[in-house]
């Protein structure tokens, strides 16, 4: 555990969010899915808890964590709508990291204290129409007009758009090369004359999670806003908060196939067929039984892998596989959900048809499944020949 936060902290910490989402959240989901969005009073809660801060540096105004104790809150935010974690999710993640690894001081102090606080969301504005998992593809470009820099684009499918106070935004700079990417990131206030934000995009899941397009056109920043006062942080600085935010993934959806495997366990236990539990019949219990299993070795790597992160000894192979694992295993425990509910799980307003719909986002975002098993076999091959 980190030196911030010791483990009798922590274990209060973890405690307070596993009742924040089991006995306030998780009543509420059929309201938050009829609405599409998250009720001001669960923001609130949230923000009083310190959620919107919880992976930044406590001298910045968050708690702390580090990615051991994150991957703990991951898991219990999966056990809820994903909408929960995702009005967080990126000031913690993605967006978030991009300042706490590579920001500049004045970056840092201008900015995190009210992220951490929720009083600002941060977007992170990397995926394009163009580019999606591979960010060397962007076409949003920068170009430096005297002592500003002027941006012209287009992001899509940006987590938090319609709500975003900052856009955390890579764009190119300069034209790619063997050894450069030719990326840099900016920091784009939302109000900054030129930027617009799309309606929100209409998904198949996920309901209260706001993604949407964001345009840049000819939108001015000044030389303060270039990301650590540097040309070359872009790529690094995406490939850093991703492979991070891949493991809080693979967390997310070990909690989210928990909840799926607790709701089998509870209706085969409970439903009757012929005056018989179906939990007494034995592909029941085989479909239970495989559930249980993905869901015990997810958590198990998941661990493993910020575990490995956190102490630096694997940043690359294990984000992308147990990304890999873990979001794959999600889906087949949510489609044996419905299975185990029979009709009814293809019902709305039953839990796991949500989960199903919920958790297929899992394998695109962040990287998608295709892209996590390139980085893992191109990575092992790269390494045998050296």
């Amino acid at each position: 555990m980190s030196d911030d936060v010791g483990a009798e902290d922590f274990a209060d910490i973890l405690a307070q969010v596993r009742r924040f989402v089991r006995d306030d959240v998780v009543p509420r989901e059929n309201e938050i899915l009829a609405t599409d969005r998250i009720p001001d009073d669960l923001r609130a809660a949230a923000a009083g808890m310190g959620l919107f801060g919880y992976a930044i540096p406590a001298d910045w105004g968050g708690l702390g964590l580090n990615l051991r104790q994150d991957v703990e809150l991951a898991m219990e935010f999966g056990y809820t709508t994903l909408a929960l974690r995702s009005m967080f999710g990126t000031n913690n993640g993605i967006a978030g990291q991009v300042l706490v690894n590579f920001g500049t001081d004045v970056q840092k102090r201008t900015w995190l204290e009210r992220i951490a606080s929720g009083e600002v969301v941060a977007s992170f504005a990397l995926t394009e129409p163009g580019a999606g998992s591979n960010p060397a593809g962007l076409r949003t470009r920068a170009r430096r007009v005297g002592t500003e820099w002027i941006l012209d684009g287009q992001k899509r499918f940006i987590t938090n758009a319609p709500i975003a106070g900052l856009f955390v935004v890579f764009a190119r700079t300069r034209e790619a090369s063997d050894r450069d990417t030719g990326i840099a990131v900016f920091l784009v206030p939302a109000d900054t004359p030129g930027v617009s934000v799309g309606p929100k995009d209409a998904k198949m899941g996920q309901e209260g999670a706001w993604t949407a397009d964001v345009m840049f056109d000819d939108v001015r920043v000044p030389e303060s806003a270039l990301v650590g006062g540097s040309e070359e942080i872009g790529y690094r600085a995406a490939m850093t908060s991703l492979a991070r935010g891949r493991i809080h993934i693979a967390a997310l959806a070990v909690g989210t196939a928990q909840r799926a495997l607790d709701e089998s366990v509870a209706y085969a236990a409970s439903n009757t067929q012929g005056g018989v539990p179906i939990g007494e019949f034995q592909l029941v219990q085989a479909m239970i039984a495989d559930q249980y299993t993905g869901v015990a070795a997810g958590r198990a790597f998941v661990r493993e892998a910020a575990a490995a992160y956190d102490d630096g000894t694997d940043r690359r192979i294990a984000p992308s596989a147990v990304k890999l694992f873990c979001t794959e295993m999600a889906g087949k425990v949510a489609d044996l959900a419905v299975q185990v509910h029979g009709g009814t799980g293809y019902m709305r307003e039953v839990p796991v048809e949500r989960i199903y719909r919920d958790v297929r986002l899992l394998r695109l975002y962040e990287g998608t499944s295709e892209i996590q098993r390139l980085i893992v076999g191109g990575s092992l091959v790269r390494a045998h020949r050296t």
